[in-house]
C-alpha cells in the first residue's frame, strides 16, 4: 500500500473506531507531531534500527485542523517491517497522534526491558499487509476483468457510488468510501493517458 499524508490512507486490516471517547491529553497539533517525530527518532537511536519511509496521513489540511474523521495513521519501515500505527479513538486529531507518541513510547520501553525480540513480536501486530479480501478495482465498480471501460464511465459510477458509500449516509461507511476512494485511484491510473 502506498499512504499518502492526506487525505487518510486507514489500513486495511483495522477497523475503525465507532465511538470516539475524551482523552485527557493537553497537547496542540505543533506539540503532539513534534512528539511523534522525537519517540521515533530515540526509538531508531535505542534500536540500532533505521525507521524509513515516515507517512504521517490524515485529513489535515492547511485550512482545516479538525475534520470529520480526526484518525490519523502513522506509516513507516523499520527492521524490515512495514508498520502503521493508526488511531481514531479520540474526536481531535492531536489526540490521536499523542496516543500514537505513546504507543511509540511503550516500543521504547519493550526495547530497554525485553530487548529487539519482544519489539519485533509487538510490531509484527502493526504491520500494514493489504486485506485478504481485497477486492479489484473492475470489482469495486461492477466491470468484468478485461472490460474495456472509459474515465467518464468510471466517473460516472464514482460520483454515484460515493453518494451511497459515505460515512454521513446511512449505509455508508469509512471502509467503504476508503475502498471506493483506493478503486478510482487505481482505475485512473490504469487509464491515464
Amino acid at each position: 500500500m502506498n499512504p499518502t499524508a492526506y487525505p487518510l490512507t486507514w489500513p486495511e486490516n483495522m477497523p475503525r473506531t465507532k465511538t470516539r471517547s475524551t482523552s485527557r491529553f493537553q497537547t496542540g497539533l505543533a506539540g503532539a507531531l513534534k512528539n511523534v517525530k522525537s519517540s521515533l527518532n530515540l526509538f531508531a537511536a535505542d534500536s540500532g534500527k533505521k525507521v524509513e519511509s515516515v507517512t504521517i496521513s490524515s485529513n489535515v489540511t492547511l485550512g482545516e485542523n479538525s475534520p470529520t474523521d480526526p484518525g490519523v495513521a502513522f506509516w513507516f519501515t523499520w527492521d524490515g517491517l512495514s508498520v502503521c500505527i493508526a488511531v481514531d479513538r479520540y474526536p481531535k486529531v492531536q489526540d490521536n497522534l499523542q496516543a500514537i507518541y505513546h504507543i511509540i513510547d511503550g516500543r521504547r520501553t519493550e526495547l530497554r526491558h525485553g530487548g529487539l525480540h519482544i519489539v519485533r513480536a509487538t510490531f509484527t501486530g502493526f504491520a500494514a499487509l493489504p486485506s485478504p479480501t481485497r477486492k479489484t478495482w473492475r470489482a469495486v465498480f461492477g466491470f468484468t476483468e478485461g472490460e474495456v471501460c472509459t474515465i467518464p464511465e468510471i466517473e460516472r459510477i464514482f460520483k454515484t457510488r460515493a453518494k451511497a458509500c459515505h460515512p454521513d449516509t446511512p449505509n455508508g461507511s469509512h471502509e467503504a468510501m476508503a475502498e471506493l476512494n483506493r478503486a478510482h485511484e487505481e482505475a485512473l491510473k490504469e487509464y491515464a493517458p
